[in-house]
């Protein structure tokens, strides 16, 4: 599958995701999506890369070493990553297709805004069981 920031200046390519995807509640994603929750899945990092625009990659270090990686032309939040992790973080909505899985999850849920519903999806306060 083939992603891509909003002006087109950076494209990668995923072989598969290889996490769940899940909606993140937490302050620090909305705040950086400008979004009620952030959609992502963990991809390993031999199964990502990036095809075009790499140069065009600006970071944010938004917690002690998580860097969310945007364009610096468009500012679409493309990927976040911790060093010592085997994946990244893609978020979903950059996928130029349809990944062909539905999210599993809401997690940070005691972050969540009013005026959010779940729609049936479980939702933890924190992380999911198991993580």
């Amino acid at each position: 599958m083939k992603g891509s920031c909003l002006c087109g200046a950076i494209e990668y390519q995923i072989d598969s995701l290889d996490k769940p995807i899940g909606h993140c509640h937490c302050r620090t994603c909305r705040k950086a999506h400008s979004a009620a929750f952030a959609t992502t899945a963990g991809v390993l990092r031999e199964h990502f890369r990036w095809l075009k625009g790499e140069d065009k990659l600006a970071s944010f270090e938004s917690s002690p070493g998580k860097l969310r990686r945007f364009c610096s032309v468009c500012g679409s939040h493309l990927v976040a990553e911790r060093d010592q992790q085997p994946h990244v973080i893609v978020r979903v909505a950059t996928l130029d297709e349809d990944p062909g899985v539905q999210p599993q999850h809401h997690i940070w849920t005691e972050y969540d805004v009013p005026w959010l519903e779940y729609n049936g999806l479980p939702a933890y306060d924190q992380w999911q069981p198991g993580r």
